[in-house]
């Protein structure tokens, strides 16, 4: 009885443990293939740029060719043009280089200061002084190291004679950080009173808030770097003098408007809630205690997205698209897209290779009408966005491999 009992019970018991030996090997074995899966990187195929020129059709101006002007650039990030059109091109690693009629000079201007170059820190804007004819001033902001791991956002100021910047120093130096701390931007303007204003970012730091912190802040400054009295918290106890507005992210846009002489900025939320903003003076823009956007892990920034004392923002994207760079359209050369803002993105919905150029019509109280996205086929990362004076519109691109974008209308 006893072993008739075992003889039918071992074949029942082998199929149990051998299903559930099977079973453990096939997990396994799919746990593997489930982590490759989740390991896959993020975004879309991008293709090389190719050499152009590109034709494309748009909503209002209808059919515009992209040309390449040139290659070979390593991380652009912002050009200003020379009264003789040729174009000054910063590059994040630290160089400063020359684009005349169309060629890349190979040797980078002389005499730059030394720039702290690690993760998105290093050169970053350049400006003309209103007066560069007469002067040959050039601005630069760019991350400054120091020898005890710390940097430091700063406006130097130089003189453009042949290949090099001579006389060059910094005017201004904003508070120093760890050299592992977020917040690496930093754009400039001229005013049509003749300040230069400046911008520092924050990124996740509260201390954009912060009236005795630079972070966060568009700054106000003369053009040798001082304090202008009028500032509107000049000589008050607990301010920096310097503070012009505060409550800011990331500014990668800073212009003044060409039609009504304000200040205009651009700035990155986080997960969501990039923002446009009309510059006032001593006014608080609400980072990050009112944002309309999330964190990168989901959850909220803010429970708000408005309150009073806050200013609020004429345009906000949800997602976001990472603006960065940004211009006033104000030539002859595309009519249908007279005083449209054009802003550059350098990825949508936190997707890598869906960089963009975008479009918005506006009225003229400064109220959206409509958006266009453009230039999505090229997948890439727009990082200024440049009226010539020859009155079309060039373009950068923060890769590897930058370029020099041209707009052309098609006859």
């Amino acid at each position: 009885m006893q072993h008739a009992y075992l003889k039918r019970a071992i074949p029942t018991w082998l199929a149990v443990a051998l299903t559930i030996f099977a079973v453990a090997v096939g997990t396994a074995q799919q746990v593997p293939q489930q982590e490759k899966q989740q390991k896959q990187p993020i975004g879309v195929p991008v293709p090389p740029l190719g050499d152009g020129p590109f034709v494309f059709d748009t909503a209002e101006q209808h059919r515009i060719r992209v040309s390449v002007v040139t290659k070979g650039l390593s991380h652009p990030w912002s050009l200003a043009f020379l009264p003789d059109g040729s174009m000054l091109v910063t590059e994040r690693p630290g160089r400063l280089r020359t684009i005349r009629d169309g060629k890349l000079d190979p040797r980078p201007i002389g005499g730059l200061p030394k720039v702290l170059a690690i993760q998105l820190a290093g050169l970053m804007d350049v400006a003309l002084h209103p007066k560069f004819a007469e002067n040959k001033l050039v601005y630069l902001t760019y991350n400054k190291p120091a020898e005890n791991k710390r940097v430091a956002t700063a406006l130097a100021r130089g003189r453009l004679e042949g290949a090099a910047l001579t006389d060059v120093r910094d005017i201004f130096v904003a508070d120093w950080l760890p050299d592992n701390a977020n917040g690496y931007n930093s754009r400039m303007a001229f005013g049509r009173d003749g300040m230069i204003y400046v911008t520092n970012g924050a990124s996740n730091s509260d201390s954009a808030q912060d009236p005795n912190s630079h972070r966060g802040k568009v700054l106000r400054l003369r053009d040798d770097g001082t304090v202008p009295p009028d500032n509107p918290f000049f000589g008050r106890a607990g301010y920096k003098p310097e503070i012009y507005s505060l409550g800011h992210r990331n500014t990668l846009g800073l212009i003044v408007h060409p039609v009504t002489g304000a200040l205009w900025n651009n700035e990155n939320g986080p997960n969501g809630g990039d923002e446009i903003n009309i510059i006032l003076p001593g006014r608080n823009y609400g980072w990050p205690v009112v944002s309309y956007g999330r964190s990168y892990e989901g959850p909220r920034i803010s429970e708000v997205s408005s309150r009073q004392g806050i200013e609020e923002p004429i345009v906000v994207w949800l997602p976001s698209i990472a603006v960065s760079g940004m211009a006033v359209y104000t030539g002859d050369r595309f009519p249908a897209w007279k005083n449209n803002v054009f802003v550059g993105s350098m990825r949508t919905g936190e997707i890598p290779g869906t960089g963009h150029l975008e479009r918005i019509v506006m009225t003229a109280k400064a109220e959206e009408l409509r958006r266009e996205t453009m230039l999505t086929e090229l997948h890439q990362r727009i990082r200024d966005v440049r009226q010539g004076p020859d009155g079309l519109l060039y373009l950068l691109t923060d890769e590897d491999e930058g370029a020099v974008l041209r707009i052309e209308p098609v006859p």
